[in-house]
């Protein structure tokens, strides 16, 4: 798809951006592991996880409602965007949320928080089955069967540019804070989506760092949904350390393969409980 190829360009950006300020390839606290993990998830991502499922939600949609498909196709483009923004953003959001509230779940996303930097190397990085059951991908999949995939190839374009910037080690926003006249624009930026301040925030390693808010910060495309809902926190500084805080380390396999491969220490047995999870 052409839209695939403008994100693979975007994401190439990125990272020829941070191979020339030397933050790519050799990075602070990197592990031996974090390559292959980093590697892996994104393969199975975007060569198996994804395609299989707008598969299987064509294929299942064809069969419960074959005569909704492409019945949204004439809709204003307004309505197409806005739909996508609710399910599929601000359901990554809570599904993102839950991630970081129930130790199963953490089980399935831990591995994004483990690589102990901010890079456009982690933007993919995940447990290999966290994709497949996040809601927000099926959601997207019965839109496009509905008629809406012209609207979400430009949607997830844009969606994807903030994601990417959101976790480059490249921050753009950090050059924007001083300049005076556009106080009033970041201020209002930083508030409707994800900048890499605000997601840095979110990768923080220690909870004392007035810098980080491992428990809030979710937002992917727009940061306005933890604005919304409590969850925000903006200080426009950036952690001092970024990882995982009071957890024991967690093999390559665990991280990519939880529950199905488990260390001595499952990622659950520490961070279950009433309170959102401790070490995000």
């Amino acid at each position: 798809m052409p839209y695939s190829l403008i994100i693979f360009g975007i994401f190439m950006a990125f990272a020829v951006a941070e191979a020339l300020h030397a933050t790519l390839i050799h990075l602070k606290h990197e592990r031996t592991e974090d390559k292959y993990v980093e590697l892996i998830s994104g393969i199975f991502l975007l060569g198996l996880t994804q395609p299989a499922v707008l598969f299987s939600v064509m294929s299942l949609a064809a069969i419960i409602a074959p005569g909704a498909e492409d019945m949204l196709v004439d809709a204003p483009l307004y309505v197409g965007i806005a739909m996508f923004i609710i399910f599929d953003d601000m359901a990554q959001y809570w599904w993102h949320r839950a991630s970081h509230s129930f130790g199963w779940l953490y089980g399935l996303h831990r591995a994004h928080h483990n690589g102990d930097y901010m890079s456009i190397r982690i933007v993919y990085r995940n447990n290999i089955l966290y994709y497949a059951f996040m809601p927000s991908l099926w959601l997207s999949g019965i839109l496009i069967y509905l008629g809406l995939g012209a609207v979400y190839g430009g949607y997830i374009i844009v969606k994807m540019a903030v994601i990417f910037g959101a976790h480059s080690n490249v921050r753009w926003d950090e050059k924007l804070y001083p300049i005076k006249w556009l106080s009033p624009i970041m201020w209002l930026v930083e508030r409707t989506i994800s900048t890499p301040a605000t997601h840095a925030a979110h990768h923080g390693k220690y909870k004392a760092d007035p810098a980080t808010n491992y428990t809030g910060n979710y937002g992917n495309l727009f940061f306005f949904w933890d604005v919304l809902f409590g969850t925000a926190k903006i200080t426009r500084g950036y952690p001092e350390r970024i990882g995982v805080e009071k957890l024991a380390p967690m093999s390559a396999g665990a991280q990519l393969l939880w529950p199905l491969i488990r260390d001595e220490t499952s990622p659950t047995e520490e961070v279950a409980g009433p309170e959102p999870v401790a070490a995000e």
